[in-house]
């Protein structure tokens, strides 16, 4: 079934519907131009989204990345940025195969409707045209008839009337025939204008009209084929995107199953852990008998130097978890000479009242506090930061540490190329062409410079290090080992001691966590999610699917230094591979 042969006499139906078509194409091209402005916005604010939340650089954010609680909610808002790229990438496939495309057809189909429905309206001005001929030659063909049929009655009236002379019956009967005679021409063109116009109506009605309307009818298809693909690339536009996104998805999953409590715990414990022992226990002196001071022989030999501080800052405010403790002012001081006692049998001292137990267990209470908050002190006046004597044993150990690991790095990049500079003079030297050796002797000298700064530093700091009872060892301050700003004295004696007892040994149990790893041994594994060029400088290309090992894990920019198995190193996105630390 065809227009042409069922709605032949449905122009305006066919007309009305072709336009209707037209109109729905550019309906639904609008809605999916609101949709992608949807989708910009949503990916926008996505963006926005993630940057409000994202920790800005050397701020207290990114330092606690280190917790794997906030490195998964980094992770969160990583994954939620390419998942925003992923709206993005939606909304710009969507205008370029469904608007654009849709709206270069459409203009094509209006174009092609004009041209069909303009011939529509040529054959049929055609047509009414030969309608017009025929009709007047009918008219024509009627008066003239007419006027012959009066000729004709005229002539026999004349020829019948007895006073109309011979002359007038001839004229009459002239008259009569010529009108007769002009009436069977205006017959013959009647009958030749109906004949074209019946054959031009059949050529209408059935060649012309038809064809046209068959055009129609396959131009309608073809814009309802057309528009039915615009619907499925609708769908098919997020579904292409979906693996991408469900690994985003993936990735949120990820981050929060990688969250660590009890590793987090232990971070935070490396991280503050200062390496003090904890304080004995207070010492009760009986100044009501006169017994001098005596050390308990269960309590714990405690720090002397932070005590010390105590003495001559007792009237000042220290802070402990953030709340204040003040010192008594009293003149009774636990760590003073005891006065000397009364004469037996004597008055008892004023200063007891008519409680002396009560008293010195008073003076003791407000001692307490006090000492413990002495180990603020450490950290009350600035020091000479170089050797990181300001910090607390345990965290001085580890920038100690940290510090090495750096020169040493350094000194082997400068070894490197002090091997390289040798090995180019020497090529200089066989192949004068190639270079003057003597223009090398002012970078030679230079590293060789740098390689002497770096081992004099490199000493010097295995020597603090040394003094600090290296990574993971407890350590005791003696008396002698505090100076007046409470930080440790490396040139006073006795100022570390191994501890070979047991239960004094506190922080031991934590020696192994400590152990610093070799230089460059790989950290972890990774498998990369996505593909990665690697065009920039010191990043490094991989493919879908890829293992590589992690050298470095991210710091909190969103870049992980990786290496292939052929030695290639460089850095890649974070958020591109899934990373699988050793533990």
């Amino acid at each position: 079934m065809d227009w042409g042969t069922e709605l032949w006499d449905q122009c305006d139906i066919i007309d009305k519907h072709t336009q209707s078509g037209l109109d729905l194409v550019e309906k639904y091209v609008k809605f999916v131009k609101e949709r992608t402005e949807i989708e910009q916005n949503y990916a926008k604010q996505l963006r926005n989204l993630s940057k409000k939340y994202s920790p800005k650089r050397g701020s207290k954010e990114e330092q606690e990345c280190r917790f794997s609680n906030h490195q998964a909610f980094l992770d969160i808002l990583n994954e939620m940025n390419d998942y925003a790229g992923q709206r993005e990438l939606i909304a710009e496939n969507m205008m370029i195969n469904i608007c654009i495309e849709l709206t270069k057809y459409l203009q094509e189909l209006k174009q092609e409707r004009k041209m069909h429905l303009s011939e529509v309206k040529k054959a049929q001005q055609y047509l009414e045209g030969t309608y017009k001929h025929l009709d007047n030659s009918k008219k024509r063909f009627e008066r003239e008839w007419r006027e012959a049929e009066k000729a004709a009655q005229y002539a026999e009236k004349t020829d019948q009337d007895l006073n109309a002379t011979k002359a007038d019956v001839e004229k009459a009967k002239q008259q009569a025939h010529m009108r007769t005679h002009i009436a069977e021409e205006c017959k013959n063109d009647y009958a030749s204008q109906l004949q074209k116009y019946n054959k031009e109506q059949n050529q209408f009605y059935f060649t012309d009209m038809p064809l046209i309307f068959n055009r129609l009818q396959d131009m309608d298809e073809r814009r309802i084929k057309k528009l039915a693909q615009g619907y499925i690339l609708f769908a098919d536009t997020e579904r292409h995107v979906m693996p991408i996104i469900g690994k985003c998805l993936e990735g949120i999953t990820r981050a929060g199953t990688n969250v660590n409590e009890r590793n987090d715990s232990v971070v935070l414990i490396e991280q503050h852990k200062s390496g003090f022992e904890r304080p004995g226990d207070v010492e009760f002196e009986d100044y009501s008998q006169g017994i001098n001071r005596a050390s308990s022989d269960s309590s714990l030999s405690t720090p002397k130097g932070p005590l010390e501080l105590l003495g001559r800052n007792k009237n000042k405010t220290f802070r402990l978890f953030n709340k204040k403790s003040k010192l008594p002012s009293s003149s009774l001081s636990p760590f003073s000479t005891p006065p000397t006692p009364s004469p037996a049998n004597g008055p008892p001292s004023p200063k007891f009242g008519r409680d002396p137990l009560s008293y010195c267990l008073k003076e003791i209470n407000k001692t307490v506090k006090p000492r413990i908050s002495s180990f603020r002190t450490l950290k009350r006046t600035s020091v000479d930061s170089e050797g990181f004597t300001h910090l607390p044993p345990e965290q001085r150990r580890k920038r100690l540490q940290q510090k090495i690991d750096d020169i040493s790095k350094e000194l082997q990049k400068e070894m490197d190329q002090s091997e390289a500079l040798g090995k180019m003079k020497d090529v200089y030297e066989k192949n004068p062409q190639m270079g003057d050796p003597a223009s090398l002797a002012p970078q030679i000298t230079q590293t060789a410079q740098n390689m002497e700064r770096l081992r004099g530093e490199l000493n010097k700091y295995e020597s603090w290090l040394a003094e600090a009872g290296g990574r993971g060892d407890s350590i005791r301050y003696s008396t002698h080992s505090l100076n007046n700003n409470g930080a440790h004295n490396p040139n006073s004696p006795g100022a570390i001691s191994e501890d070979t007892d047991s239960s004094q040994a506190i922080y031991s149990e934590f020696d192994d966590e400590f152990e610093e790893e070799e230089l460059a041994a790989p950290i972890g594994q990774c498998t990369a999610l996505y593909s990665f060029p690697g065009s920039s400088e010191g990043t490094i290309s991989m493919q879908e699917g890829e293992v590589l090992s992690v050298v470095e894990e991210d710091k909190g920019d969103g870049w992980t230094r990786v290496r292939r198995n052929n030695g290639d190193e460089g850095y890649i996105p974070t958020s591109y591979a899934t990373i699988t630390l050793n533990k």
